[in-house]
């Protein structure tokens, strides 16, 4: 079964829990909304629930230059008060952060945020990639959706597995900062330059 995005956007939105989560307890539950919710209660993965609404006014930018001053990132994240802004928790999650996007180069901060003619590109290179393997036409769209959901995995920062510690995803270091702090926590952009390459 496939599951969407804005499934997985609703999810997350209402638990706090990290998008693979989201998106494992959907599959699980073969896209039932409120079966997840109580997978994902029962698992412990929504710390952050009541706070998922919450706006987020208040934060940082974190920088992080690498390679001899070839790379440099910057990341706004964001929270609700300027006192969790200022700890210690919240500026090493930033840095983190900032740390991933310059080792992995990701497109976007969630699968949201991807351009819709990114998506499409990329799901019509792995279309093409089936037939030419010669799979039955009545499973290339299933072969094209996990292949499009590995892409997410790889190519989306929320998704991605953490540099430092590949067991967690971005987005679970988020909600377990959003947990520690008892606040909303937001990554809510993020800017990579790399010398010799153009925007």
């Amino acid at each position: 079964m496939t599951i969407s995005a804005q499934d997985v956007k609703s999810l997350r939105d209402r638990t706090g829990a990290g998008m693979m989560d989201c998106k494992k307890a959907l599959q699980e539950t073969e896209g039932d909304l409120e079966r997840a919710i109580d997978l994902l209660r029962s698992r412990g993965e929504a710390k952050a629930a009541k706070r998922a609404g919450r706006t987020t006014n208040e934060g940082r930018v974190a920088s992080y230059v690498h390679h001899g001053g070839r790379i440099g990132v910057l990341v706004e994240l964001n929270c609700e008060t300027d006192f969790v802004a200022n700890t210690d928790e919240f500026g090493q999650l930033a840095r983190d952060v900032a740390m991933h996007v310059a080792a992995t180069s990701p497109v976007a901060v969630s699968e949201e945020e991807v351009p819709e003619e990114i998506v499409q590109r990329e799901r019509n290179v792995y279309l093409e990639q089936v037939r030419n393997e010669g799979k039955p036409e009545n499973i290339q769209e299933k072969i094209v959706d996990g292949k499009l959901r590995k892409f997410f995995e790889e190519s989306v920062l929320l998704n991605q597995p953490f540099v430092k510690d590949p067991e967690k995803t971005v987005g679970d270091l988020v909600t377990e900062t959003a947990a520690q702090t008892g606040e909303n926590v937001q990554v809510a952009r993020f800017v990579r330059f790399e010398v010799g390459e153009a925007e």
